[in-house]
């Protein structure tokens, strides 16, 4: 069965527009046309554009999907690059979460810091508080905040 481009991006939840986007840059090369030129995509595309949608979610540039795509053509003498393309980007991608983790335990720690604040009526509040009175759940952002630089401007 095949699938106009309207109702593939209906069916992945991607627009058009992103889906002509993704063959412009070459992305797509799998993707059949018919006689009049369009694109007539098939179930088993789906998996393929469910990749190079995640993987730019992932950070990835389209020119690496691009190279991944290219190497997916080429067969099975390019299995070594694409697991060393997924090794390097699953570390991009765990080095991305810690960031995150961290920025997310910063954002609970100040909404601590403000909640008590407010609740004092005052910021100053936190000049009487100790490291055992915060939460133990953030208390390390408190100790990085206060590393080298004195980084209590957040």
């Amino acid at each position: 069965m095949y699938y106009t481009i309207s109702e593939i991006a209906k069916k992945i939840d991607l627009s058009p527009h992103t889906l002509r986007f993704y063959a412009k840059e070459g992305l797509t090369p799998f993707v059949e046309r018919s006689q009049s030129g369009i694109r007539m995509f098939k179930e088993e595309d789906l998996e393929a554009l469910f990749l190079i949608e995640y993987l730019k979610k992932s950070g990835m540039k389209l020119k690496e999907i691009k190279e991944f795509m290219e190497w997916c053509t080429e067969g099975d003498e390019t299995i070594d690059q694409r697991l060393n393309m997924f090794k390097e980007q699953e570390q991009k991608v765990m080095e991305k979460i810690n960031e995150l983790h961290t920025a997310l335990d910063l954002i609970k720690y100040k909404c601590w810091y403000y909640e008590t604040a407010q609740a004092a009526g005052t910021c100053s509040v936190h000049n009487s508080i100790t490291h055992d009175d915060i939460p133990e759940n953030i208390r390390h952002i408190k100790d990085i905040m206060e590393a080298p630089l004195s980084m209590n401007k957040f």
